[in-house]
This record gives C-alpha cells, structure tokens and sequence, in this order.
C-alpha cells in the first residue's frame, strides 16, 4: 500500500491524478477506484492509501482511501474552461 495525496481531481469527468514520492509520475485516478460509500470524489490536496495497476499510458491508483482533509497550498487552474485545484509545492 501506498501513500500520496490528490494533485487534482474534476468531479464532471470522474478522474483525476494523484502525486506520491513512491513514483516518478502522476498516477491516473478514476471515480470507480475510490473507496468510500456515497459520492465517490477527491479534493486536491487530499491524502490518500492506494494500491497501483498498470494502465495503457502509465500507472493507475485503484482501491484509494482518503486519509484526512489535510490543508495544503492549493493553486486554482483552467484547463479547457473548466476550473481545476491544483497541488502546489510548499517551500
């Protein structure tokens, strides 16, 4: 198992990455993987446990457990017209 938190995450479309030091790339993240009953989301920023699986264009975050609501900088960013929150590195 693994730990990392959420780089971003867009509710409209269901997927997101997530950053750990474990890897040297992002991990692609779907809505399906997210382990928590009700509506199934990340917020950026978020720590989580994960397991990985390997996808078509690189590794995939599945069975991912929200750890806390840590606070962490955050930097708000457009992509294609649509608002993402974004990790930032704190110096």
């Amino acid at each position: 198992m693994y730990q990392g938190r959420v780089k971003w995450f867009n509710n409209a479309k269901g997927y997101g990455f997530i950053v750990s030091d474990s890897f040297d790339e992002d991990l692609f993240t779907h809505y399906s993987s997210i382990m928590i009953d009700g509506y199934k989301t990340l917020k950026a920023g978020q720590a989580v446990t994960f397991e990985t699986s390997p996808g078509k264009q690189g590794m995939h975050a599945v069975d991912i457990t929200p750890i806390t609501d840590n606070q962490t900088d955050l930097n708000h960013i457009q992509v294609n017209g649509e608002t993402h929150t974004e990790l930032t590195a704190s110096a």
